[in-house]
């Protein structure tokens, strides 16, 4: 079984956030995409909007909590307040 375990964060460490966790054990996929965002960062670059990196990882169902657990520290958001993480409810993944 699987867990989509994502964040949205400031593009501006999203690049060393996925570089720390791209080789957990349990990570079976990371990607990150880029976007803006009006209401979670102070520092808005574009107006009313702020940059946005959008972290996703598909992870063993085994390993979860250690992820997660990463995910928030390498985010820092313990510090900073400034962001958002969150875990999806157990799935299968398909072969078709």
């Amino acid at each position: 079984m699987f867990v989509e375990i994502g964040a949205l964060i400031q593009k501006s460490i999203g690049k060393s956030v996925l570089e720390a966790l791209k080789d957990l054990e349990g990570v079976e996929l990371i990607t990150i995409e880029s976007g803006r965002s009006s209401d979670l960062f102070e520092e808005r670059q574009f107006g009313a909007f702020g940059e946005a990196a959008i972290l996703t990882i598909i992870a063993s169902s085994n390993n979860k909590e250690t992820i997660f657990d990463e995910l928030y520290n390498a985010c820092g958001l313990h510090e900073h307040k400034q962001g958002l993480v969150f875990m999806t409810a157990e799935f299968v993944k398909s072969s078709h």
